[in-house]
């Protein structure tokens, strides 16, 4: 017999919860509404409607696979990042909401400018910082770089489903290396970069050490390596009162803060998250505002 959509909903509702799955109902959701490629608004109009026998197969094989420790955002192939829809897969980091405060600090200081920003993301991933700072910005063009060819694929499609192909372009650039005269100087230089230790990364949850990119995590031996990098050959990219501003991992801000200080920075501060975690630092290029 057929079954509805409520029916599949709450078949995978219990699974998820049986499973000791705290969200199941939201998972649950989640789930039925990237199989049948719905979006939530979609899916609660046609709860009541009748499935096909391979919808049901295929929900079912999301199930398994999120039954196997697979991250839910994997399994969906989406994420939310700052309000906006985000394609992933396991060529990218699954977008944070503590990423959210380094995007708040961009904001927060590109609103006193007055004319168009320039702005680098460096170490882009799926292109959430990028994506989000445009979207927010009027004026701005913003450059998504990583060395990836694949993270820039998925940061393409981001680009794309946004709609802000006139704002954020996807180049390929390392940022462990020096830039191509060609790049030109920015008001704004964001950074998510790998930060955990080396000695790390296998005691990480499972569902992120065998999931998601490694190369995407891995710092170096001290978790620190990109820092050094970008702010020695990135620095000569800043224009005046240019911003550097990182993303960094617990107990790391005061070590990122001093490599701006070394670095001649005028002015550094950081931000916390939701927990009280220093979690973005912001270095400020020569003059004040």
């Amino acid at each position: 017999m057929p079954k509805t959509y409520n029916d599949l909903y709450f078949q995978i509702r219990n699974e998820l919860k049986d499973a000791g799955i705290e969200a199941y109902s939201q998972e649950a959701r989640i789930l039925l509404a990237a199989a049948s490629s719905k979006d939530k608004a979609e899916l609660m109009r046609d709860m009541n409607l009748y499935t096909s026998k391979e919808l049901e197969e295929k929900v079912m094989g999301f199930l398994e696979r999120r039954l196997s420790g697979e991250p839910l955002a994997y399994v969906a192939g989406a994420w939310e990042f700052y309000g906006l829809p985000m394609i992933v897969s396991p060529a990218v980091l699954i977008p944070r909401m503590d990423t959210e405060v380094l995007v708040d600090a961009a904001l927060s200081y590109a609103r006193l400018r007055s004319r168009r920003l320039r702005i680098l993301d460096l170490c882009c991933g799926s292109g959430c910082i990028a994506c989000a700072v445009a979207s927010r910005l009027a004026d701005v063009g913003v450059i998504a770089a990583d060395i990836s060819q694949p993270a820039l694929e998925i940061c393409r499609k981001n680009i794309s489903l946004n709609k802000l192909s006139s704002k954020v372009v996807p180049v390929c650039f390392d940022a462990t290396d020096w830039p191509s005269q060609r790049t030109g100087g920015f008001d704004m230089i964001l950074s998510n970069p790998p930060y955990i230790p080396t000695a790390e990364l296998q005691t990480l949850d499972s569902s992120v050490r065998n999931y998601e990119p490694m190369t995407a995590l891995d710092g170096g031996e001290d978790g620190l390596d990109f820092y050094r990098a970008i702010i020695k050959h990135w620095t000569i990219t800043l224009r005046p009162n240019g911003l550097m501003i990182f993303e960094v991992a617990e107990e790391q801000a005061a070590a990122v803060k001093q490599m701006l200080l070394d670095a001649e920075f005028v002015s550094v501060d950081s931000r916390f998250d939701t927990l009280g975690i220093e979690r973005v630092v912001i270095g400020q290029w020569k003059n004040e505002f």
